[in-house]
């Protein structure tokens, strides 16, 4: 399934067609979607990423925020025909030709029932996505024990119950960044958990 991207800007309109599982917009020339006609967009700005059920875009904490439709990207968004994003100055429409996947279903959209371990397993894996000047994978395992200041194995087993939980197969590729994604997808983890509290 492609995503059909219509990029409205001051140098004029473009389509972009996006068909990998995970693709990162913002203005550094590193991102999948470059955004150079505005400066106000972070480095990396947001990621749309595809799952069954259709595609999500995730503001990753950018320094002027994502809106979508004129409302402020809280959370993870499932993306329809004819939506419009804003990053800035630019819009980004939606161009599916009701292409789109079905509805997510009640299991797609709520979390599991969590340990307060597993949260928080689940708040230190995701806290590096927030991220802004550069692309960032989730938290290693080693990464995950020193914050907690918990065993490695005990992260490991607490990581095998969120995959178990999350439906994450064990063939799955780069299993910590699915449970990223569904963890934030799904509400399990917000955006506010992640954000560094003053002490």
């Amino acid at each position: 399934m492609i995503l059909q991207l219509e990029v409205i800007s001051a140098s004029g309109t473009r389509r972009v067609s996006i068909d990998s599982e995970r693709s990162t917009i913002g203005k550094s020339p590193e991102n999948d979607l470059v955004l150079t006609d505005d400066e106000t967009a972070s480095r990396l700005h947001a990621v749309i990423e595809r799952f069954p059920a259709g595609w999500l875009l995730t503001d990753l904490g950018s320094s002027n925020g994502t809106s979508v439709n004129g409302e402020r990207l809280l959370t993870a968004r499932r993306l329809h025909d004819g939506d419009e994003i804003r990053i800035g100055q630019i819009r980004l429409v939606v161009r599916s030709g009701g292409s789109l996947s079905g509805e997510l279903t009640a299991t797609e959209l709520s979390p599991p029932d969590l340990t307060r371990r597993e949260h928080d397993v689940l708040v230190a894996l995701c806290r590096p996505l927030l991220g802004r000047d550069l692309f960032t994978e989730p938290a290693s395992t080693r990464a995950i024990a020193h914050d907690l200041v918990i065993t490695d194995a005990a992260v490991k087993q607490h990581l095998g119950n969120l995959y178990a939980k999350f439906d994450i197969p064990a063939d799955e590729s780069n299993r910590r960044m699915r449970l990223a994604n569904a963890a934030l997808r799904r509400g399990a983890v917000s955006l506010s958990d992640l954000r560094p509290h003053d002490s």
